[in-house]
């Protein structure tokens, strides 16, 4: 038997070496980074420093990123915070809008905000290639939020962000973006998509599980889920892992910079398995964007096909 070949990237990544190694480093070093002792100032250190690491690489500003347990985390903490803090403002802001294609980590909190909070959740429609139609906003003064993708994590297809924000900020109405599966394949740069909220894990960029970022704007008020320290903003409670925070950082850093050599390494990839699919099913389905249109409106280690039968 040989090992495996494991291609579900989508689902994770492999650590890469310097991550690893970055996190060993601290993992044997009793400190709470909230300590004023030496010991908690050194801890301090090393997550700032990785903060202004993240945000180099994502485009935004130190201090809008605020460390999470991870993507589902910070999609919980941007969409109940975005929805209880608007509706705390303005009773009218009850409407969710997102698309049916959203990753769980987004649908079920907005499900559940539409359940349990008196909110309303509308499903804006996408072609058949996965792409967001539109967006039609409706009566914008009654939405409190919208959440679209970067990217979709299923049959690779790009999001028309710019659209959305378009659309949304001229009524004032704030935007966020699941951008997990986008980060390291995709130029992202918050500042430059004018999205004031955006999701991003460590385990899909070759980092650590358990650690990831909510992107907020400064000015952008988040109602939290956690209560207790304040660590982070006031809006996400809890003791900093230093370890995974150092660890995701120097991922991040490292898929970002070498992103466009990844990114036609995974395409050429693609481009072979499509051929060896197609010459050993002729009639096998491609599912979402196709190869005229793969280097702008597909994630290019996706490939999401159908056998008929």
């Amino acid at each position: 038997m040989t090992d495996p070949v494991y291609l579900d990237h989508a689902a994770t990544t492999p650590m890469v070496p310097e991550a690893v190694e970055a996190m060993a480093e601290h993992l044997g070093r009793a400190a709470n980074p909230s300590s004023l002792h030496a010991s908690g100032r050194a801890a301090r250190r090393a997550v700032e420093e990785s903060r202004e690491q993240v945000a180099a690489a994502l485009g935004c500003r130190p201090g809008e990123v605020v460390f999470t347990s991870g993507g589902t985390e910070a999609d919980n903490l941007a969409l109940k915070g975005l929805a209880w803090a608007r509706r705390q403002h303005d009773v009218r802001r009850r409407r969710l809008l997102t698309t049916a294609i959203e990753h769980h980590a987004v649908l079920d909190p907005l499900d559940w905000l539409a359940a349990c909070q008196d909110l309303e959740l509308d499903l804006l429609p996408v072609d058949h290639e996965g792409r967001l139609v539109g967006p039609d906003l409706g009566d914008p003064s009654t939405a409190a939020l919208v959440s679209v993708m970067w990217a979709n994590n299923e049959v690779g297809t790009v999001q028309p962000i710019d659209r959305v924000v378009a659309a949304a900020s001229e009524h004032g109405v704030p935007v966020h973006t699941d951008a997990v599966q986008a980060v390291g394949v995709l130029p992202v740069d918050f500042a430059g998509a004018g999205v004031d909220a955006m999701t991003v894990s460590a385990h899909k960029v070759g980092g650590p599980h358990g650690v990831g970022a909510l992107v907020a704007r400064r000015d952008l008020e988040l109602a939290p889920l956690l209560h207790g320290g304040g660590q982070e903003r006031d809006v996400r409670s809890g003791t900093l892992d230093t370890p995974a925070i150092v660890g995701f950082a120097v991922a991040l850093d490292l898929a970002v910079r070498r992103r466009a050599e990844h990114a036609a390494h995974l395409a050429s990839l693609r481009a072979r398995l499509v051929d060896g699919l197609h010459r050993v099913v002729p009639d096998a389905v491609l599912n979402g964007p196709g190869p005229d249109t793969w280097d702008t409106d597909r994630l290019a280690g996706n490939v999401h096909v159908s056998f008929p039968g």
